[in-house]
């Protein structure tokens, strides 16, 4: 099916996300029980963060899940209108998939070693790939 080839990037980054679910959850955990945290009294103490309790390692993993629920959802909204015109193929899927290439290294970077330069200079990479996708898509609709 013609235009078709960029959602294969957006099912790869969709199952990514997956990923860094079952990596969080499989950090943070065990890092409640070590801290001995009581659910109720984080909802009922708004002074309460998991940022405060647990360690950062733990919660890199968590903030990088909130990242991939952020300008990822313009990639899979612009991926899906470049694949409905017609236009998902040839160089928009290539760009689509340093996208996901891009994000998964961003995620890695987040989760392990957190250096916010070298996370931010992979962020604005992916972030020109996503513009490029939008301004193809913008081209191509108007």
């Amino acid at each position: 099916m013609v235009g078709m080839a960029i959602l294969q990037p957006v099912v790869a980054l969709a199952a990514w996300t997956m990923v860094m679910w079952f990596w969080l959850y499989g950090t943070r955990i065990p890092a409640l029980s070590a801290a001995k945290v009581d659910p109720e009294e984080l909802v009922n103490d708004p002074k309460l963060t998991l940022d405060n309790i647990l360690p950062p390692q733990v919660q890199w993993k968590a903030h990088n899940y909130n990242h991939l629920h952020e300008a990822p959802t313009v990639f899979y909204a612009v991926a899906i209108v470049l694949a409905v015109i017609g236009q998902g193929d040839g160089l928009n899927a290539q760009i689509g998939w340093v996208y996901v290439v891009l994000r998964v290294i961003h995620s890695l970077i987040q989760a392990t070693v957190n250096k916010v330069t070298l996370r931010f200079a992979i962020f604005a990479l992916s972030s020109f790939c996503l513009m490029f996708l939008v301004a193809r898509a913008a081209l191509a609709m108007f």
